[in-house]
């Protein structure tokens, strides 16, 4: 599915003008042609699926460690930088952080494809539960382990800008699979780092 930028103009201009403003003054003229540009770029991500997305950034290294199949080693990165626009109002949202842990059973993922993968998962129409569980399933196909957990926290403007205006307020969501589910010491070690 390519997004349409035609159309996207084409309203864009009807949301200027039923605003009471007028889309052909200097300073909006412009305006739908950009707000198409930025929207192609912010929601790239609608563009493919998600075995689309583990298809993208499949490659990974057979183990080179001595990983057990039994045994605690897990890979965990934190604090990925990431923003997505919610489906119930269109707003942005920001400061969100992605943090990612899996168990690896012989193989592991390079870790900038991690973060590929937060990235194009949040540039749809989203809400935050489901960016969790959109990262969690693309990443078990990727590496074929069950046991992957995603915690993400950020800050929706819907809440913070419009309604009922809680600036501050912030949002966590846990998304557990696999081992995650039940074994309280790996959850432990996802939430101390």
């Amino acid at each position: 599915m390519a997004i349409d930028t035609k159309a996207i103009k084409e309203h864009v201009r009807g949301i200027l003008a039923a605003l009471g403003d007028d889309p052909e003054r200097e300073g909006l003229r412009e305006t739908p042609d950009r707000v198409a540009r930025m929207y192609e770029e912010v929601f790239e991500g609608m563009n493919y699926s998600n075995h689309e997305i583990a298809q993208m950034f499949s490659k990974t290294f057979s183990e080179e460690m001595d990983f057990q199949e039994n045994s605690r080693d897990m890979v965990l990165v934190r604090d990925i930088d990431i923003f997505s626009y919610c489906e119930h109002h269109l707003a942005l949202m920001y400061d969100m952080k992605v943090t990612v842990a899996y168990l690896p059973k012989g193989r592991v993922i390079g870790l900038s494809k991690i973060a590929r993968v937060a990235d194009m998962v949040g540039k749809r129409l989203q809400l935050q539960e489901r960016i969790g569980a959109d990262i969690a399933e693309i990443l078990q196909e990727i590496l074929g382990s069950e046991d992957v957990a995603v915690v993400i926290q950020g800050i929706h403007s819907c809440m913070s800008a419009r309604g009922i205006k809680k600036a501050s307020a912030t949002t966590k969501t846990y998304t557990l699979r696999g081992a995650f589910q039940e074994n309280q010491f790996l959850q432990m070690r996802l939430e101390k780092g």
